[in-house]
């Protein structure tokens, strides 16, 4: 189905768009959720903090601290604007191809990323990012990271 579109005011103004799927949608999104986390989790990066299970800001904050203790000058924040609004659909569906077989989770998978988004009692189609709202979308996100998180790891960045 459809996600509910709606817009949350954010800390530092603007507003974030949220795509609220219904209460099947998110149901058999957590599920896929629990197993695929199982299987990436522990191939993604250990400097890796964001929407992550056992891991938050907190640790992330610890973890910059402690680089500059070690000598490291600099320490960069980075957010990447409409990030989850702005996933390539066909480059994480050939990521995700790469570990899952089962073509009926890949081709179920892609169905909420392409299901429309209802705002004001009109569906838009969506051509591309993974809508923030329901629990799918963080770990689809970190699993298109990870390859940036492994090209720092390969230049020998602290993040």
């Amino acid at each position: 189905q459809p996600v509910l579109g709606v817009e949350i005011p954010k800390p530092s103004g603007g507003v974030r768009q949220l795509g609220i799927p219904t209460v099947l949608d998110r149901v058999v999104q957590q599920a896929i959720t629990s197993v695929l986390s199982d299987i990436y989790d522990p191939m993604f990066s250990n400097s890796s903090y964001g929407f992550r299970p056992k891991r938050s800001a907190h640790n992330a904050l610890a973890a910059a601290s402690r680089y500059i203790r070690e000598g490291r000058g600099y320490v960069v924040d980075i957010d990447l604007a409409k990030y989850f609004d702005t996933v390539n659909h066909d480059r994480l569906m050939h990521r995700l191809s790469q570990d899952i077989a089962d073509k009926r989770v890949l081709k179920l998978i892609r169905s909420y990323l392409q299901a429309g988004i209802m705002r004001n009692g009109l569906v838009e189609q969506r051509q591309r990012g993974t809508p923030q709202g329901g629990p799918l979308s963080p770990l689809l996100s970190n699993i298109v990271l990870d390859e940036l998180d492994k090209e720092l790891e390969r230049r020998g960045h602290k993040f």
